[in-house]
């Protein structure tokens, strides 16, 4: 008999209860290091007898066997190993393939110890497959005894952590990241969390759990997962992500959202954090591949989108912006014809999927909170990008196009205005900008203060909150979300820098649409309190953000016009709204003259506001802006000292140096084309545009304009009106008409005609030139002819001789 074989049987004891023979294992071990090349054949011999062992349940003999084969690998590190890890891993198969539990976690054992050891060369014929299959199949075992399946399951787990140790960094192995492997592998982990999450409550922290709960399944499996998508590479992301999805999917996992969001939150801390945009996009895909899927389940992908966005804040979401914006508004847009519709297509009944229309409702706010989450990861800069990419998609009448025609009609336009309006205030939600050209440029602001025309009052208070989400720089909106009469306003601590340059010309270009925004939004009558909360919100935000000189003075103009809207009868605005202008008039009066710190302009202002507390304290926001106002049934008599006058204004604010034709000037709003686009505006104010008076202008100047104005009369409007059908059919006959002409004319005539058009342009611009080009200048005056006349003589300038002074 050779050696190695008389070694390996001296090492097993008469009685198996005795254990490995201690002292021949270390002459075995010593025998395998000083002759490497026995490696394989010793355990060729060790395998052989395991085997026999095994099929004579001689277990006692197995676990010996196992022992001194983990004892020589363990201590058997040359390049010869490789043969005898063959040797190796068909006895742990044959374990793994017993019927016996305490076998199986044996093999296990062993298998885990192997995985450990860094080889120092790669293998060429080693496989795996087997493992990952077995170590899978361990993970749901259905052991009828608690204990023992837990053990099995969690030997399953230490043998799937095993096999990706051994594989991920050898690259001659079967890539472990294939989706045959892949679908095996993740499967089984979420199969143990979920579970453990069903069975057994999470300890607070791994500190305090005792040792039993360290080595739960759960735990383990937590651990397992984690250190699976620490080893992935960029290009694996979308193997490991794939499954869980399929997961989630197959045992409708997305409705229970915690278990989801758990899952995503474990992948999303695990991977390297320049990765995380790939786990968002396979989101977004699969988001768009259950658009049709209950609104529940939608719901759940997009809350997993949330929480995986917060998460991605610290790595990377570049690529994928746009994608992620137009992706979930994408959704919210068929979620909206989902709930006009009732129906999933529009036609067919589906049958077993009722659209409930609470469902999705729930699903659009999860779809917006979304949003504002992806934005908030974002740098100020995209985020701008971001706000003009919702305004593009926003129905904006007259400025943007509608909608592509849909089943929902003019009712879903409206709930998609409305759901990306409440999109864009989750997006200016902490937005912070240094340049509010760039942050409100004309092609956002216009289509956004488009919407102060719409009757809908939930649209216009949107338009306001974003306003106010822009512009508030320093987190001062809080501050005036209360309307009242504040003696002392630095008990508010309000946050104001200098006006800088670009917030000046800011202003200069859009100012005037600010102030007719805010002027129209107090003349709605269906506006209230928290319209009128929110505007005097930006009154004030605009008085110590973007505030000079010039603004100050058109804000006190534009809250004494307030006080006329609210003092006019001829608005038809009812008791509450114009309590309410009155109110703000008042509340916006005492805080300008306190920041604009002229004692004598405090003083008007106070006096008339204690005369208001005195005799009518329905003109005060303390009275209006409650829960049950007490106001009277009619506003007739509000005249003398419970006004503020702008004559008084003028005067106190003009001894401290302010422009007093400017301040004397009132406010009217600039009417612009936007109105002609309203339906329900007035036909009179649709075609009479009222210019505002600049300051340069005197009064008297503009009460001469003014005087004119009531010149229109109901005739010229019938006329429009009348006229405006022939007009149009003759366009259209004169249309025709040339079409036909250049259908059927021969080539000749048109070409005679097109000639014809060019020389009448060119004798135009002949005479046009002659006009402009001047003669020189003579110093001797103007040259006279022979005969005594004047005669003048164009010199083009090219030939006109300049003194050299005149030359630089």
């Amino acid at each position: 008999m050779p050696r190695y074989k008389r070694l390996v049987d001296n090492i097993f004891p008469e009685d198996p209860e005795d254990g490995l023979v201690k002292a021949n294992m270390e002459k075995l071990t010593f025998y395998a290091l000083s002759a490497p090349e026995k490696l394989d054949r010793i355990g060729a011999y060790l395998s052989e007898r395991l085997s026999r062992d095994v099929a004579r349940h001689r277990y006692g003999y197995v676990c010996i066997a196992m022992e001194a084969l983990d004892q020589l690998l363990m201590a058997c590190h040359c390049q010869s190993i490789n043969l005898f890890v063959e040797s190796f891993l068909k006895m742990v198969r044959k374990l793994l393939e017993s019927d016996k539990p305490s076998l199986q976690i044996l093999g296990t054992n062993s298998f885990v110890k192997f995985a450990n050891i860094e080889e120092d060369t790669p293998s060429y014929h080693r496989s795996y497959d087997f493992f990952v299959s077995r170590f899978s199949e361990m993970c749901h075992s259905s052991f009828e005894d608690p204990d023992i399946r837990t053990k099995i399951r969690m030997a399953g787990i230490k043998g799937l952590q095993g096999v990706v140790r051994k594989t991920v960094n050898d690259e001659l192995q079967a890539n472990i990241w294939d989706p045959q492997h892949m679908d095996k592998i993740v499967p089984s982990l979420l199969f143990n969390l979920q579970s453990g999450e069903r069975t057994e409550s999470r300890s607070p922290s791994p500190l305090q759990a005792s040792e039993k709960e360290k080595e739960s399944p759960v735990e383990l499996t937590e651990r397992c997962f984690r250190e699976l998508l620490g080893r992935a590479a960029y290009g694996n992301i979308k193997n490991a992500v794939t499954p869980v999805l399929m997961h989630l999917d197959n045992h409708s996992l997305w409705e229970g959202k915690t278990f989801a969001v758990r899952c995503f939150k474990i992948i999303m801390y695990s991977i390297q954090s320049q990765h995380s945009h790939l786990v968002i996009q396979q989101l977004l895909g699969h988001l768009d591949a259950n658009s049709k899927n209950s609104a529940t389940v939608r719901a759940g992908i997009v809350e997993v989108l949330l929480e995986a966005a917060a998460i991605a804040a610290s790595g990377s979401v570049g690529p994928t912006v746009l994608e992620v914006f137009n992706t979930l508004l994408r959704q919210l847009r068929l979620s909206v014809d989902y709930e006009l519709t009732g129906s999933y297509d529009g036609s067919t009944n589906i049958g077993t999927k009722i659209i409930k229309a609470h469902e999705e409702r729930q699903l659009q706010e999860a779809v917006i909170r979304t949003i504002g989450s992806f934005a908030n990861t974002l740098p100020t800069y995209q985020r701008s990008e971001v706000m003009l990419f919702i305004m593009g998609k926003i129905p904006v009448p007259g400025i943007h196009p509608s909608l592509p025609s849909s089943s929902s009609g003019p009712e879903g336009t409206r709930m998609i205005q409305v759901m990306l309006l409440k999109s864009l205030v989750q997006v200016t939600v902490g937005f912070q900008t240094t340049n509010m050209l760039t942050a409100l440029p004309s092609s956002f602001l216009e289509p956004l203060l488009s919407f102060s025309l719409t009757e809908d009052p939930e649209i216009r208070l949107l338009v306001v909150q974003i306003l106010l989400g822009v512009i508030d720089r320093h987190d001062n909106t809080p501050k005036f979300s209360d309307i009242s009469i504040i003696t002392d306003i630095s008990v508010l601590k309000l946050k104001v820098d200098k006006c800088s340059r670009q917030d000046n010309l800011f202003m200069k270009k859009h100012g005037q649409q600010l102030y007719r925004h805010i002027y129209l939004g107090c003349k709605e009558p269906s506006s209230g309190r928290q319209h009128y909360e929110s505007l005097f919100s930006l009154l004030g935000l605009l008085s110590v953000e973007l505030a000079n000189e010039e603004v100050v003075v058109d804000l006190i103009r534009l809250a004494l016009a307030l006080q006329d809207l609210a003092l006019s009868t001829d608005e038809a605005l009812p008791v509450y709204n114009r309590c309410a202008v009155h109110a703000i008039a008042a509340a916006y009066l005492n805080l300008i003259c306190q920041l604009t710190t002229v004692p004598a302009f405090c003083q008007h202002i106070h006096e008339v506001i204690e005369v208001r507390q005195k005799e009518s304290p329905y003109l005060l926001p303390e009275d209006v802006f409650i829960d049950n106002p007490k106001l009277l049934s009619s506003l007739e008599k509000v005249e003398g000292d419970v006004l503020f006058l702008q004559s008084k204004i003028t005067e106190v604010l003009g001894g401290s140096g302010y422009n007093t034709d400017r301040l004397a000037t009132p406010y009217v709003p600039q009417y612009t084309d936007e109105d002609r686009l309203s339906k329900r505006k007035s036909i009179g104010e649709t075609i009479s545009l009222q210019v505002e008076v600049e300051s340069r202008n005197s009064p008297e100047k503009e009460e001469v304009k003014r005087c004119h104005a009531p010149e229109i009369k109901y005739t010229h409007f019938k006329e429009v009106l009348m006229d405006s059908v022939g007009m149009e059919e003759q366009e259209r006959e004169r249309r025709r008409q040339v079409v036909e002409k250049f259908q059927k004319a021969p080539f000749e005539e048109i070409a005679a005609h097109c000639g014809a058009r060019a020389t009448l342009l060119q004798s135009k611009l002949n005479q046009i030139f002659e006009i402009t080009i001047r003669p020189p200048p003579s110093p001797s005056g103007t040259i006279s002819s022979g005969y005594g006349q004047s005669q003048s003589r164009s010199v083009p300038i090219y030939e006109m001789k300049f003194p050299d002074l005149c030359v630089y």
